[in-house]
This record gives structure tokens, C-alpha cells and sequence, in this order.
């Protein structure tokens, strides 16, 4: 809900505060007041496109500050507008584009009158206003179409992916083979590398080795040798043994040590003739090596990672080949998912369908209370290519409008007057009632071509479409008027800088006065008078 708006300097408005309540509230005052300017001013917090020449003469910048209500909390925009047609805009103290102020506040507000603002005139929003009348009729059918949409649209998202996967796969399938073929013909084995490096240095000094382990042999086991002195060392001990316990103690480790020369002998002399200075063999190893190290650059960087990354290829091989039938099967489902969701748009359609002839009548006879007797509503179902079918369902929605039973109905995004257009969206409010979802609605010009009987049943009606939504009306027609909960008189003011605009609150006495005003451009006694007999009646709604 729209709640205070400030404006400085915006074309005769040298500075302005208008608070707003909830109910109907009107402007009135006489024409070139500056009216006008002050729904402008509204217009630049909707979004409108900034105009230099708005800013007031003299003036470095005009002002439009707004103060509204969403879900109970007080948003605040703030727009300057240059001289230099520049334009700078806040949210809530927050520097913002004026794309955001549109979205923000675009939603709670439609302008009826102008050809800004109006939600009547973009095609877009009409099937929602006849869903929204319709109710459960066509809602229940909505979100059923909805639901098959959105299982059609996983459908193909599925398959295409697949799709994409397949044709990934075949661009990738030879040098998948590539790979599995290399790794197979090498065969490597987990831990191979290791062992083979371990084994590789005695291939590599296979005659040292030899000759070392030989020498070794003949010191230990052969005549003369380690073994052969500690022997005969042993036995000399042996001679005594008895006498000297620490002599005792020598000898019976000389008997250990005996022992260990004894076995690394042996094994010296097995260590010699095992060993073997193979060639042949050495250059197998360093061949072998070479291999895996080359799997290892490529795959690796281990052998483990090798082979995972074989059985990644063959996997990915094994996926290319039966991809096939599993793209058939999403195929399928996209063609029944398609089917449900077209047999869900027939059923949405004819609920819309049924549903059109009362909305248009009940629209009809609401617009027939507005002076607009004689006039004919259709709704055109305008057929979408499968394509282009949107989550508001497979047809383009539109008004049709005729002022004349003898004319044919024409889209009433064409419709030239002001004052007609804004007479229909009344019509509309009013058959829609609390169903309608904007907040704050904006009439100027609405009591264009009316009078008398007319002019008052068009207050009623937005006194009673103010029961359900905030209402501001521009109106230069007493009976309207006094239908209001408040009432702003918008004056020109001379000055020796010009002329600026006024915003006074009247009521009571003063309010008396304004409808005499408009009732008959004077406020005499009898002016009053009949000015109190309109309000008494439109008090009794």
C-alpha cells in the first residue's frame, strides 16, 4: 500500500507531502493545478523514464520520495532526476537501478487512465484475470497442466543430456580404445615396479657381485680361513676348560661365533652360485620398466591409477555401447510425458473456454452501470505453437472489447480513450473483487464523457472496490468525489517565482466547499446545500 509521497520541484510543484490511507482517496482541484504532476511523480517511482523538462524552472533536480507498506513493512524510494535528465534512485537508503524500483513496486500498482502502468493493456496479464475470476474451475486444471509441464521438461532435460553423453562418447570412443588396447597389451600388474626395481641392481652389477660374494666364501670357509683359526682357537680352550671360568666364558663364545662364520660361509657360497650375470635378462627388466613408467606418464601417476583408469575407459566404452536403449526408453518418456501434458492443456483450455462466457457477461454488466451500455466483451484464445506454451498454459489469452453491439469485437489494447479504458478496468476490479492481487489502484481520467447518474454510480462502484484494495482517483466530477474516505484539493499558487502547486486535506466545512466548487464553480449557500445532500448520500452506500 502506498502510504506518503513527497515530491520537490517537479514541474509546478515546489514541494508536496500527500499521506494516504486505506479506502478511496481523491484529488480534486481545477484543471492545470498540477494533478497531473503529482501522478507523474508516481509514475517516476513505478519506473517511469526520467524527463528533464519535468524538473521544476530553476531547479537543479526534482524529488519523488515514496513511502510504502509490503507485507507490513515500510519500504522507502527515493528518485532524483537531474536537469541533465540524469536519474539516481534508492531503496530503502540503498543505491538501486530503476529496473528495481519497476520490479519492487510495479506489482502493487496499476495507473488506470494513462496508457502507463496499466496492467489491462499488456496481453500477457489477461488469462490471469479470467483464472483468477474463474477460481478452482480453472485452477485445479492450471496446476495440473503445470505439474505435466514440469515432468516433460525433466523429460527432455534427461534425454537430451543422454543425448549429449552419447555424442561425447562417440567423439571419445576410439581413443577409449586406444587406451584399453595400450594398458592390455603392457598387462601391468599391482606392484610390478616395485619388484622389478628392486631386483634390478644385482642384474646391474651381477659380476662384482659375484666376485665379492666368492671372495667372502673362501675367507670364511676356505683352507686356512675364519673358520679354520676359530676352530683351532676353540680347541685350545678346550684343553683347559675347567680351570678359569673367564676362559670358559671366551670359549663358549668363540663356539657361537664359529657357528656364524659357518652359516654366512655357506650362504656367501650359495649368494655365488645363484647370482647370475644374465644380460639378456637385465635388458627384459629395464625394457619392462620402461613400459610401465610410460603407462605411468600417461595414466598414472601410479600403477594403481593405471589400471583404475583402464577399467574407467572400459566402462565408458561399455556405457557408448548400450546407450542406445537407454536414449529409446528417455525418448519414449518424453512422448508420453508430451501426451500428458497435452491432454492437460485441452482440459485447461475448455475449463478457460466454459468459463469465458460469464466472466464477459458478468464484465458486461458491471461496465453497463458505468455508462458504457450496449458494450460487448469476448475472450480470444489465441493458439500457441508447442514451443512456445508457458507455464500460463498453450494459448495467448486476450480481451476483446466493442462499445456498439452492431462493431466487432477488437483487442482492447486498442482502445484510444482514456477514460473507456479506465471505466473497463473498474469493471473488471469490481467483478474480480478480493481475488484481484494489487494492492494500490490509480484512476485519472475515468470520469471522462460521464455525468449525472453515471457519474455517481462509478463513485459507488469505487467506494465498494475500496473495501478490498487501496483506491486513488483524479476526478473533476463532484458525485465521485463524494464517495471518498479522504479527500486532497490539489491548487495553483502565484508567486514571484512563478506559480506553484498546492496539496491541502480538507473536511468538514472545507470539503463542503470543494464539492460546491465542483457541483457549480461557487460555494454559495445553495452550492453548500446541494453539496451536503451529495455527501449524505453517498455516506449511505
Amino acid at each position: 500500500m502506498l502510504e506518503e509521497l513527497h515530491i520537490q520541484e517537479l514541474a509546478l510543484i515546489e514541494e508536496a507531502w500527500l499521506e494516504f490511507s486505506p479506502g478511496m482517496t481523491v484529488l480534486t482541484g481545477e484543471t492545470g493545478a498540477g494533478k497531473t504532476a503529482l501522478l507523474g511523480g508516481l509514475k517516476l517511482l513505478l519506473g517511469e523514464r526520467a524527463d528533464s523538462g519535468a524538473v521544476r524552472s530553476g531547479a537543479a533536480e526534482a524529488m519523488v520520495e515514496g513511502r510504502f507498506s509490503i507485507d507490513g513493512e515500510d519500504v522507502v524510494a527515493r528518485r532524483r532526476v537531474g536537469s541533465d535528465g540524469r536519474s539516481r534512485c534508492t531503496l530503502n537508503g540503498e543505491m538501486a537501478t530503476v529496473g528495481a524500483l519497476s520490479q519492487t513496486f510495479g506489482p502493487l500498482v496499476d495507473l488506470h487512465g494513462q496508457h502507463e502502468h496499466q496492467s489491462l493493456l499488456s496481453v500477457s496479464t489477461h488469462g490471469g484475470y479470467l483464472d483468477r475470476w474463474a477460481g478452482e474451475s480453472v485452477s485445479q486444471s492450471l496446476s495440473a497442466y503445470r505439474a505435466a509441464r514440469t515432468l516433460w521438461i525433466d523429460a527432455v532435460a534427461r534425454r537430451d543430456a543422454v543425448a549429449a553423453s552419447i555424442a561425447q562418447a562417440a567423439r571419445d570412443s576410439d581413443y577409449l580404445r586406444f587406451v584399453v588396447e595400450e594398458i592390455e597389451r603392457v598387462d601391468p600388474q599391482v606392484g610390478e615396479d616395485e619388484l622389478l626395481k628392486a631386483r634390478l641392481p644385482a642384474l646391474q652389477h651381477a659380476e662384482k657381485l659375484a666376485d665379492a660374494a666368492s671372495q667372502a666364501a673362501v675367507l670364511l670357509r676356505g683352507d686356512g680361513g675364519a673358520f679354520d683359526a676359530i676352530a683351532r682357537a676353540r680347541e685350545s680352550l678346550v684343553k683347559v676348560s675347567g680351570i678359569d671360568g673367564r676362559l670358559d666364558d671366551i670359549h663358549a663364545r668363540l663356539v657361537e661365533i664359529e657357528a656364524l662364520v659357518d652359516d654366512a660361509g655357506v650362504s656367501a657360497r650359495s649368494y655365488r652360485d645363484e647370482i647370475e650375470d644374465d644380460p639378456a635378462r637385465l635388458d627384459a627388466t629395464l625394457a619392462r620398466l620402461g613400459e610401465l613408467s610410460g603407462l605411468m606418464k600417461k595414466y598414472g601417476p601410479s600403477l594403481e591409477g593405471v589400471l583404475q583408469r583402464l577399467c574407467s575407459a572400459r566402462e565408458s566404452l561399455e556405457v557408448s555401447q548400450n546407450a542406445d536403449g537407454a536414449l529409446e526408453s528417455l525418448g519414449a518418456r518424453v512422448v508420453e510425458s508430451e501426451a500428458a501434458l497435452r491432454d492437460a492443456a485441452s482440459t485447461l483450455e475448455s475449463a478457460r473456454r466454459a468459463a469465458a462466457p460469464g466472466f464477459t457477461a458478468a464484465l458486461a454488466e458491471v461496465a453497463a452501470e458505468l455508462a458504457m451500455d450496449g458494450v460487448h466483451f469476448e475472450v480470444a484464445f489465441h493458439e500457441l505453437p508447442f514451443s512456445a506454451w508457458s507455464s500460463e498454459g498453450p494459448n495467448r489469452i486476450e480481451f476483446l472489447f466493442a462499445s456498439t453491439p452492431s462493431q466487432p469485437c477488437r483487442p482492447l489494447t486498442r482502445i484510444a480513450s482514456g477514460g473507456e479504458i479506465s471505466r473497463v478496468m473498474l469493471a473488471l476490479k469490481g467483478v474480480l473483487g478480493s481475488a484481484d492481487t494489487i494492492d494500490t489502484l490509480v484512476f485519472d481520467e475515468i470520469d471522462a464523457g460521464i455525468g449525472g447518474a453515471t457519474a455517481t454510480a462509478v463513485g459507488r462502484r469505487l467506494s465498494q472496490l475500496a473495501q478490498t484494495h487501496q483506491v486513488v482517483v483524479v476526478t473533476h466530477l463532484a458525485q465521485v468525489a463524494a464517495f471518498a474516505d479522504a479527500h486532497l484539493v490539489v491548487s495553483r499558487k502565484a508567486a514571484d517565482d512563478g506559480a506553484s502547486t498546492q496539496v491541502t486535506v480538507v473536511s468538514g466545512d472545507e470539503r463542503d466547499r470543494e464539492i460546491a466548487r465542483m457541483l457549480s464553480g461557487n460555494d454559495s449557500k445553495a452550492s453548500i446545500a446541494h453539496a451536503k445532500e451529495l455527501l449524505g448520500h453517498a455516506r449511505v452506500r
